[in-house]
Formats: structure tokens, sequence, C-alpha cells
């Protein structure tokens, strides 16, 4: 499968049954997770919203098989900026970066620079236009690279508070479970 033929597969209306489908045949064809990556940047929004929810999925299957194009992902990510995408941008960041996360899949980040995710993460908190998904979303990924830079904790709380004095109950609810994970400054 080209780059051109999955555009044209997800061009139109799709559920989660389809997207688990396009995944499971881009494997079998092993099509470069970094031509799916390029994809969700594509003028189209609905094709890069499509393509971000199916490179989630593919991450959240088997994030290990991708061990080596994770460096692109982290590359790629400041430049996230359709809505739809930052929601599966963030929720890749939870799963990358959780205490679950594989062995290798920790190996590979620690060996990366990603202070320009945690930038752009913090930048979605602040920006009253990101959905409040994304802004929990991105918390929580925060939250998780929390104990590789000491300084994201008391940032991360700050924002947190913040968003919560007049935020909707989704806020409230995800910054309270959060704020009680922030581990506390030495």
């Amino acid at each position: 499968m080209t780059q051109q033929e999955l555009i044209k597969e997800i061009s139109a209306t799709m559920g989660k049954s389809r997207v688990v489908e396009l995944v499971a045949l881009l494997n079998k064809h092993r099509f470069p997770l970094t031509d799916l990556i390029d994809i969700t940047f594509h003028t189209d929004k609905n094709i890069a919203f499509r393509a971000s929810w199916m490179l989630e999925n593919a991450l959240i299957k088997d994030a290990g098989k991708y061990v080596e194009e994770l460096n692109y992902l982290i590359a790629k990510f400041p430049e996230v900026s359709y809505p739809s995408c930052q929601r599966h941008y963030a929720n890749i960041m939870i799963r990358l970066t959780a205490r679950k996360a594989s062995p290798l899949i920790k190996a590979k980040l620690d060996a990366l620079d990603l202070e320009p995710v945690v930038e752009k993460l913090f930048d979605w908190m602040i920006d009253p236009k990101v959905l409040i998904a994304v802004k929990c979303s991105a918390a929580e990924a925060l939250l998780h690279l929390s104990p590789r830079y000491n300084w994201i904790a008391e940032e991360l709380a700050n924002q947190l508070q913040f968003l919560m004095r007049n935020g909707s109950a989704a806020i409230q609810a995800r910054g309270k479970m959060i704020l009680k994970k922030i581990p506390p400054a030495p």
C-alpha cells in the first residue's frame, strides 16, 4: 500500500472497526510508520485526523514494533497543530511514557531529547483555544515525564490549579487525579 492509496482509503468517514482493519492492513504490508506520521500533517484536516487516529491505534497495539521510528515521531510532535490530531498525539505520549511502557520504548525515549515535546504539551495546556480533552491528556503525559525533567512537577501543578479554578468537570476530575500523583518537590 502506498501513501496515496492510504489517503484514498481514509478520505471517507470511518469508524473504529475500519481504523483497526486499516492498521492491520498497514502492518501486513509493512507500511512505514514515518509515512503514516506524514499523513497526519495532510492539508485536509479530516485525512490528518483519521491518520492520527490510526497512528494512535498502531502504537497502542504494538509500540515496540515501531521503536526505530520513534525519533521521527518525537521530531514531528512539536509541529502538530490540528485540534483533532492534538488529542491523538497527546494520547500517544501518555502510552509511550507510561510506567507500563516496554523497556525497549523506555530505552529509546531515554536516548531522545523530549524537551520540545514537553514544551508543546505545556503550550497545549496554556492555549485557551485547545480542547479540554487535549489539555487533560497533555497534563497526564507531562506527569509521566516529570521524573525525567524535575521542573515539570511544579509547573504542571501550577497550570492545573489555574485551569481548575473555573474549569469544566472534565478538567476538575482529571486535574485532581493528576495533582495527587505529582511527586512532592525535593
